[in-house]
C-alpha cells in the first residue's frame, strides 16, 4: 500500500495532459527499484544462517574462526546494496573470507549476478565505453568503462573454458539433410607488445594484426528460384579464437584450432548428418583439417574466391583497366561455371611462360579441381559460396574487434570473441545455467 501512495504522490492530481510521461516513468521506476533493493538488502542482512558455525574449513586445510560480520557494497540492477556477511579468518594462512560471497556469486566482484550478466551482454555487442553508457541509459546503473572491460573479459574467459569442456550435443532435434562447415581467418589489430617477433605483411616484414580463425556450421535446406540454397534461420553457430591452425606432423595432438573445429562439430553432430560439406577459400590449412577430421565430407572451394583469382590474373596479364582483361576473365568464369575445366586450365597454361601470376593461378586451380565441380554441386542442391563464413568473420569478429582505434591483447580479444560467439550462437543462456548450477553445487 505504501508504494501505491508514493506513486500517487509522484503523479499528483494534475490532469493527464499536464504530465511529463517520460519523467514520470523514470521517477516511478527509480522509486520502485529503490524500494525493491531495500527489501532485498533487509532480507539478506536479516539472515544469519551463514554464521551457524564458529569454525569452518579453510582452503589451506586448517580451520578458520568466525570473526564477526563484514559489510560489502554491491552494485545491482536494483541499485546499490549494502550486504552483511559472516567473516571467517584463518590464523594459519592469514587469509579471511565470507562463505556467503561464493553462494551469492559475488566473490571477487562488486557486481551482482544479474548486473554481471548485463555487463557481459553489452561487452559482447558494443565497445566497453558504449556498454557503460547503455547500462546508465537503459538500466539506470552506473558501471564505469574499466569495470565493464574487466567484467566482460572475465566472463569471456569463463565461457572459453566452458567451450573447451562442453562438447556434448546441444539438442536432440532431427538433423537436417546436409550440414555445412566453413573455416576462415580474419585479422584483428593487436597491441605492439603482442606483435613482437611476428612476421607480417608490412614492407619491413613486421605485423600489425593477428589472425583470428573462425569455424561456423549451418544448414540450408530450402532453395531460391534459381536453385541456390538458402541458409536456415537460426542454424548458424560460431566458434573462434586467435590461435594457430598449424601443428607439426610429429605432434601428438592436433593444433589448437583443429581441436576447436572438432569440438564444434561434436556439438552440432556434424559427422552424424546424412550429408556433410566443408567450404573454404582454398587455403591449405582448411583442407588439411577437413581431410584429417572429416574425410567423408564433400570439399568445396568458394566460387567467389575462385572467380576472384581469374579476375586478378586477367588484370595482371592485360592491365587493371583494359577491356581485354575483363573479357579474358569473363570467358574463364563462364568455363568454370559450366564445368569446362580443361578448357579453363588450357587457357591459363598458355600464359605460364610469360607470367609468374599465371603459374601460381594454374597451380591453384589444378590443386583444387575436385573442389570446383560447380555444375555437379549445383545439381545436388549444395552451397558453393562461403557467404555465411564471410558474414561470420564480419559479424562475429570484425563488427566488434576491428573498429577504429582498437588494439587488443591476445587475452582480451579471445575473451570477447568467446563471449560474442556464445551470444550470437544462442549458447549464452546454456552457459549461464551451467555456471549457476556449478556455483550452487
Amino acid at each position: 500500500m505504501d508504494i501505491v501512495q508514493e506513486i500517487e504522490t509522484l503523479v499528483g492530481r494534475q490532469a493527464v495532459a499536464d504530465l511529463d510521461f517520460e519523467a514520470l516513468e523514470v521517477a516511478v521506476r527509480q522509486q520502485v527499484l529503490q524500494l525493491a533493493g531495500k527489501a532485498v538488502e533487509q532480507r539478506f542482512n536479516a539472515d544469519l544462517s551463514d554464521e551457524a558455525s564458529t569454525r569452518v574449513r579453510c582452503s589451506c586445510g586448517s580451520e578458520a574462526r568466525y570473526a564477526g560480520r563484514r559489510t560489502k557494497q554491491v552494485a545491482s540492477v536494483l541499485g546499490p546494496l549494502r550486504l552483511e556477511r559472516a567473516y571467517y579468518h584463518c590464523a594459519s594462512c592469514g587469509h579471511g573470507y565470507c562463505p556467503r560471497d561464493e553462494h551469492l556469486s559475488i566473490e571477487n566482484t562488486s557486481l551482482s549476478p544479474a548486473l554481471t550478466r548485463m555487463v557481459g551482454t553489452v561487452g559482447a555487442m558494443v565497445s566497453f565505453q558504449e556498454g557503460s553508457e547503455l547500462l546508465t541509459e537503459l538500466a539506470g546503473v552506473a558501471v564505469d568503462t574499466k569495470q565493464v572491460e574487466r567484467t566482460a573479459e572475465a566472463l569471456g574467459k569463463e565461457i572459453a573454458a566452458d567451450e573447451r569442456r562442453c562438447t556434448e550435443p546441444l539438442d536432440t532435434l532431427p538433423l537436417p539433410q546436409t550440414l555445412y562447415l566453413g573455416m576462415d581467418g580474419t585479422g584483428i589489430p593487436l597491441r605492439a607488445e603482442e606483435l613482437a617477433g611476428r612476421i607480417g605483411k608490412q614492407p619491413d616484414g613486421s605485423a600489425k594484426t593477428g589472425e583470428v580463425k573462425l569455424c561456423t556450421i549451418w544448414s540450408a535446406e530450402s532453395l531460391d528460384a534459381e536453385g541456390t540454397p538458402i541458409r536456415d534461420e537460426g542454424s548458424v553457430t560460431y566458434s573462434a579464437a586467435l590461435e594457430s591452425a598449424c601443428a607439426l606432423d610429429t605432434a601428438a595432438t592436433r593444433s589448437p584450432f583443429a581441436q576447436r573445429v572438432w569440438r564444434e562439430a561434436a556439438r552440432r553432430r556434424f559427422c552424424q548428418a546424412p550429408r556433410t560439406a566443408v567450404l573454404g577459400d582454398g587455403a591449405p590449412w582448411i583442407w588439411n583439417i577437413a581431410e584429417d577430421q572429416f574425410p567423408l565430407a564433400i570439399q568445396i572451394v568458394d566460387r567467389f574466391h575462385a572467380k576472384q583469382h581469374l579476375s586478378d590474373l586477367g588484370k595482371a596479364l592485360y592491365g587493371p583497366t583494359t577491356p581485354r582483361a575483363s573479357q579474358w576473365a569473363e570467358r574463364r568464369k563462364e568455363e568454370l561455371d559450366t564445368g569446362k575445366f580443361q578448357a579453363l586450365l588450357t587457357a591459363i597454361r598458355r600464359q605460364v611462360s610469360c607470367s609468374e601470376d599465371a603459374r601460381r593461378c594454374l597451380h591453384y586451380f589444378q590443386t583444387n579441381q575436385h573442389r570446383m565441380r560447380y555444375p555437379e554441386f549445383h545439381a545436388q542442391g549444395l552451397c558453393t559460396s562461403t557467404g555465411v563464413v564471410e558474414a561470420g568473420c564480419k559479424v562475429a569478429i570484425g563488427t566488434r574487434l576491428k573498429r577504429t582505434g582498437m588494439h587488443w591483447t591476445v587475452y582480451g580479444s579471445n575473451a570477447i570473441i568467446a563471449l560474442r560467439c556464445a551470444k550470437l550462437s544462442g549458447r549464452f543462456q546454456d552457459f549461464w545455467e551451467r555456471r549457476t548450477e556449478h556455483r550452487a553445487a
